[in-house]
Formats: structure tokens, sequence, C-alpha cells
């Protein structure tokens, strides 16, 4: 998670940043499976994850939007879901686009899903 830290700081390249995030996408996806809400980090990625009615054609109910920083800012807990929402950073829409039991994804609590894994997968999906 050490690049994850470097890039939302500002300190790594766009191509490192894109791979940080998608994978960070990636590993929500998995910790907290599902079709409920889509979680985008445009230009880099977007996913859909956490449990629920599942969303197969046009805009979904549940969208959650923002920027790379942001996101890293998250999954390392320098910053919290409501301080993102609050402060703009964030973007949430729907029912059940409030993603605040999701960070920081490095603490033990994000891993509580039976599907959840010990590292980020590093495979080029």
């Amino acid at each position: 998670m050490a690049a994850v830290a470097a890039v939302g700081s500002g300190g790594l390249d766009r191509n490192t940043t894109q791979s940080v995030v998608r994978t960070t996408l990636r590993w929500l996806a998995q910790i907290q499976p599902g079709h409920t809400v889509e979680i985008r980090v445009p230009p880099f990625a977007a996913v859909q994850a956490i449990d629920g009615p599942r969303h197969t054609r046009g805009t979904p109910p549940n969208v959650v939007e923002m920027d790379g920083g942001t996101w890293l800012d998250l999954v390392v807990g320098r910053l919290s879901w409501h301080e993102a929402v609050e402060q703009g950073r964030a973007h949430a829409s729907g029912l059940r686009a409030d993603l605040a039991g999701c960070f920081p994804m490095t603490s033990p609590t994000a891993m509580t899903s039976p599907t959840a894994m010990t590292s980020p997968p590093m495979d080029g999906a």
C-alpha cells in the first residue's frame, strides 16, 4: 500500500496512478461483491460493487464518482467518506451509495467479507 500512499499525494506518474486506482477498485469489488453501486473514478476505471439489487441497463440508480486522488485518499484513510462527500470531492447518488464502511481499505475492518483478499489482485483485468 506504499504505492497508494505515494499516488494519493501526487508522488507518482499518471500510468502508475491508473494502475493503482484500477487495482484498488477491483479489490473493493472483491471485498464488497455485488452490482448495486457503480463506483467511477474517471478517467481510470469503474466497477460495480455492494450486495443488493442488480443494475443491468442505463444509468445505475446508485452511483459514486470521484477523481483518482480522492479515491486513493479514501483507500489509505487520509480522508473519511463523510469528509469527501461534505467537501464535494466525492459525489454519491442513490439510497445505497454510502461507502463509509468501505474505507480505509488497509484496515482489518475493511476485510470482513468471506471473499476478501489479503492483498489487491495484480492481474491485468
